[in-house]
């Protein structure tokens, strides 16, 4: 049965203590192992003594000409040159994994922040930190919260009306969702805007429980009793914005999403009574911790690239 290795003693002096002894032996002097460590000759005299007193031996002979080791002296620099190398190894092996963990970026984002405003932010970034690999997964905001808290990304974007459970976050943008339809829908010659009754009555096209438009949707017509059961259920905004401009039915997606399709006319906003469809765009990380490295330049470099909407 293996027995846990005793404490070092009181008697074993501290790294910087070493350090300075094997500089006064290699240079013959304190004043000038004191100059190569950057701090004052009656500071390393005083650190010295200290050492002395510690280990309970001499180990400096002083005079006029300079500091020479006494034989305790000698022996307990050999000793402290294994010490200092290996702690110079263990300095060394902590910077390269520190390194490594500044030269990456796992980033998990909600479909709408993955793909309308992720590739300007990473474009910033690449430019200030040209060395750092980045990977990216998009998913619907409660598997990005998922994804943080299981340490399986270094940082999260999400879209809701609430920060999800577990995590600290900021608020980085913000959108607002739009009702979409076909020219050839009954509802792009409406004048009149829908009444949120309306809304929640029409089975709309919609995203799958757990994405951010869902849950704005859900939160916004529960006055009205509640979205009506989907016309379609779908996993990405490519695939909403297919089905609605096919003329299957009225989506509802981030207006972000369908700028290009709205101009264009293939697709026409429906004008909606006033409902809280604009929603906060939120950066996450787990609850107590602080976004680090790569990450945290990330964050600063989102507040000078300003997309439509950003708050």
């Amino acid at each position: 049965m293996s027995t846990s290795p005793a404490p070092l003693s009181p008697r074993v002096p501290d790294l910087g203590a070493l350090e300075l002894l094997l500089e006064v032996v290699r240079l013959g002097s304190l004043g000038r192992a004191a100059a190569a460590l950057g701090i004052t000759q009656p500071a390393a005299s005083a650190r010295i003594a200290s050492m002395e007193r510690q280990i309970g031996v001499t180990l400096l002979d002083r005079s006029p000409r300079g500091s020479r080791p006494t034989e305790a002296g000698a022996l307990v620099a050999e000793w402290a040159g294994q010490v200092v190398a290996a702690a110079r190894g263990l300095d060394a092996g902590i910077a390269a994994l520190r390194e490594q963990r500044d030269a990456r970026l796992r980033v998990s984002a909600s479909l709408t922040v993955a793909e309308y405003l992720m590739p300007g932010w990473l474009l910033a970034l690449h430019a200030a930190l040209p060395g750092t690999a980045v990977t990216l997964r998009a998913a619907n905001s409660a598997e990005v919260a998922a994804q943080v808290l299981a340490d399986e990304a270094d940082l999260g974007f999400v879209e809701g009306v609430r920060l999800p459970a577990g995590v600290d976050g900021v608020v980085i943008a913000h959108d607002r969702l739009v009702l979409v339809v076909s020219p050839t829908h009954r509802w792009a010659r409406r004048r009149a805007p829908l009444t949120a009754d309306e809304v929640a009555a029409t089975p709309l096209i919609l995203r799958e429980q757990g994405s951010g438009t869902r849950e704005v949707l859900d939160a916004a017509l529960a006055a009205s009793g509640g979205l009506a059961a989907p016309l379609l259920t779908l996993a990405s905004t490519t695939a909403l914005k297919s089905a609605a401009t096919s003329g299957a039915g009225p989506a509802a997606v981030s207006e972000l999403a369908v700028a290009d399709e709205l101009a264009s006319g293939r697709l026409v906003a429906v004008p909606v009574e006033e409902l809280p469809l604009q929603r906060p765009l939120r950066a996450i990380w787990p609850k107590g911790s602080k976004p680090k490295g790569p990450a945290r330049e990330l964050l600063s470099l989102i507040r000078s690239v300003r997309p439509n909407r950003q708050g």
